[in-house]
């Protein structure tokens, strides 16, 4: 949905006016562009299980968990205790503890024993069904602990699967929702609020626009025109920043034109054209009260969302830029045949930098529905974890960013995997692009520190890493969440 940057602009970033006025300031808006765990030990649960109703029937029981089975880790904060905190108390707390502990590992069996209910060999959809029924009795989205949380979004999306909802879309491969639930679903207040909320509560969204920034601005330092392609262009909040370090760089030639290509999707119809025009519109405004020389073009992609590289309007002299950010916490769905098609497209296009920010999954164990379950589950365990250590006291924010972003998703997700059995191959597009020929673009010391100051700002749960010299990922604790990669084309010859 069109997410206006008027809303924005009183929410986060101060300093510029919106108008459209070249070199004036105003107070209309308070904005500043520029300041805008997992819960369970997965290794004991990779091992598989033959049969599953002795261990349902154990689990149906409040009495039958057994404190000697391989528990789950439940990620715990420490506790700062004081000198006056009495034995009494530490018992209390240890107890409630080992509770938490166990009733976590029960959910991710119950979990995982619906999942292989509804798909495995010996599938029974009435044995799912009580198993569900069970589940919802236990857990709710707005109470409880993050696996609690967590396992009731889970629960919903199994239940879609097992009424039908996650084959509603039959074997469309661009179907591109995030599931029954979609964004677009919410009040957009309330869209707006979970977004504010996120880039508050963790770095995700920051992360991956800052590290593509800076490669940005250091590729172009020279450059008197820059045409960016944008791939998935959103509200556009990315290129308020960048357009914020063009103007101010102290060193160097003036801010050069920057010309910034969105694509728009026919298959969304009208509504996704004019979310673009939007966007654009408030880019213009933007970059005309800043001073930054700019212009907006949308690139239409066909129906089934394949790119023509034909249809760009290229200039000649314009530094190209690709960005390609994928998946994250807020973004809808984009199928990998679309992505595919981008991304070779821009190869013909020679251009000096390529950006790819993209989420961090992949299967574990043998492939199937039951593993891409568990890897999901293990995945956003992770988020949630992470979320709360963000704003631990804050239970009704974390609540509307789950519920808002985190939900859909949930739901997108296992609907996919449901419809392909669990065989949709699973992409790394970093991996994708050194196979079909670019070359990466080592990440710079700078680009390296301000990604650790990002994290600096938040719980130090977070870490960053580099791997192969192009690539720095972001992780919570053991699972890495997002990575964000730089390539150029074969043929260029200024990185």
């Amino acid at each position: 949905m069109a997410m206006d940057f008027d809303d924005f602009l009183h929410l986060d970033f101060s300093g510029y006016s919106s108008t459209t006025t070249t070199t004036t300031t105003g107070d209309d808006y308070a904005c500043n562009w520029n300041d805008w765990s997992p819960v369970v030990d997965w290794e004991a649960l990779s091992g598989g299980q033959d049969d599953f109703h002795d261990l349902i029937e154990s689990m149906m029981d409040d009495s039958g968990l057994n404190p000697n089975a391989r528990v789950a880790n439940i990620a715990h904060e420490p506790c700062n205790s004081v000198s006056t905190e009495t034995s009494s108390s530490s018992m209390a707390v240890d107890e409630e503890t080992n509770g938490e502990d166990f009733k976590g590992l029960r959910l991710v069996h119950l979990l995982m024993a619906a999942a292989e209910a509804l798909t495995g060999v010996n599938n029974s959809r009435e044995l799912a069904q009580v198993i569900l029924i069970r589940l919802k009795e236990l857990v709710s989205p707005n109470d409880g602990s993050n696996m609690e949380r967590l396992a009731a979004y889970f629960t919903d999306a199994l239940q879609g699967l097992l009424e039908g909802a996650g084959g509603v879309h039959g074997n469309n491969k661009h179907y591109t929702s995030n599931g029954p639930h979609h964004r677009d679903d919410h009040h957009r207040t309330d869209v707006l609020a979970a977004f504010q909320l996120l880039q508050d509560m963790s770095p995700y969204v920051k992360f991956g626009h800052f590290t593509a920034n800076q490669a940005i601005l250091e590729a172009v330092a020279n450059d008197r025109r820059v045409h960016i392609v944008d791939y998935d262009i959103m509200e556009g909040i990315q290129w308020a920043s960048l357009m914020q370090a063009l103007v101010s760089r102290k060193d160097g030639p003036p801010a050069p034109h920057l010309r910034i290509t969105a694509l728009s999707r026919g298959g969304s119809g009208r509504r996704s054209i004019s979310t673009v025009q939007e966007t654009g519109r408030r880019l213009v405004a933007f970059a005309a009260s800043i001073g930054q020389p700019f212009s907006f073009h949308q690139c239409r992609l066909d129906s089934d969302e394949t790119f023509k590289a034909s249809a760009l309007k290229l200039v000649r002299g314009e530094a190209l830029i690709i960005n390609c950010m994928l998946h994250l916490p807020h973004f809808s769905y984009r199928a990998p045949d679309s992505i595919a098609s981008f991304l070779s497209g821009a190869k013909t296009l020679n251009p000096r930098l390529v950006t790819v920010v993209e989420e961090e999954t992949g299967p574990i164990g043998d492939g199937g529905f039951v593993s891409r379950f568990m890897d999901s589950l293990h995945h956003y365990s992770a988020v949630y974890d992470s979320l709360e250590a963000g704003f631990p006291m804050q239970s009704r924010a974390r609540a509307l960013v789950e519920r808002v972003f985190l939900g859909p998703r949930i739901s997108g997700t296992l609907a996919r995997i449901y419809r392909t059995c669990g065989e949709e191959e699973v992409y790394s597009w970093g991996n994708w692009l050194g196979a079909v020929g670019f070359k990466p673009v080592n990440i710079s010391f700078a680009n390296h520190c301000q990604a650790k100051l990002l994290l600096g700002l938040f719980n130090d749960g977070y870490r960053v890493e580099e791997l192969a010299n192009n690539r720095l990922v972001l992780g919570w604790k053991s699972r890495r969440l997002l990575s964000a990669s730089v390539w150029t084309s074969s043929f260029d010859s200024n990185l």
